[in-house]
């Protein structure tokens, strides 16, 4: 079983959690990013994310490859953006075939928890097998890796 780990991170927790799942189970690490990035300053973002989420708008990608048919199992980070996955995780799900796969989400908030991430993945991915998910709180402080420990054994995910 091969495993990618695709995520999107803006203020680096998803990246930060990303790290910590590679380093428990040996997955490959895939990082979505936008083919144009958005603003260091977080009010800015804050209100071009909140557009983008409510009009469903699909950022343009950059350039990167990664060949989805030599993974069994992709585990999909995002943080919560206004109860829903960041625009560019939509757009790496919309523009990739994830029929036959499973999917395990992580998602990092500040507190919208999961919102309608899960319910919006089985929209996009209607063909592939959505496993238990992963909540966590900013970075996760220092109960991160025994929540990401019981979160890929739930899912059959540990080397």
């Amino acid at each position: 079983m091969k495993t990618l780990i695709a995520y999107f991170s803006y203020m680096g927790n998803t990246k930060g959690i990303a790290r910590q799942i590679q380093e428990q189970t040996g997955g490959t690490l895939f990082e979505i990013k936008p083919s144009i990035p958005y603003s260091e300053d977080y009010d800015t973002t804050e209100r071009q994310g909140r557009r983008e989420t409510s009009e469903r708008y699909r950022p343009k990608l950059a350039g990167q490859a990664v060949d989805l048919a030599a993974y069994d199992t992709i585990l999909l980070g995002t943080p919560n953006w206004f109860n829903t996955m960041a625009p560019p995780v939509a757009s790496f799900l919309t523009e990739n075939e994830f029929a036959g796969k499973k999917i395990a989400l992580f998602c990092t908030n500040g507190g919208g928890g999961l919102g309608h991430i899960v319910a919006d993945i089985r929209t996009l991915c209607k063909d592939s097998e959505i496993l238990d998910s992963l909540n966590i709180y900013e970075d996760g402080g220092t109960g991160a890796k025994a929540k990401i420990s019981d979160w890929l054994k739930k899912n059959g995910l540990t080397q």
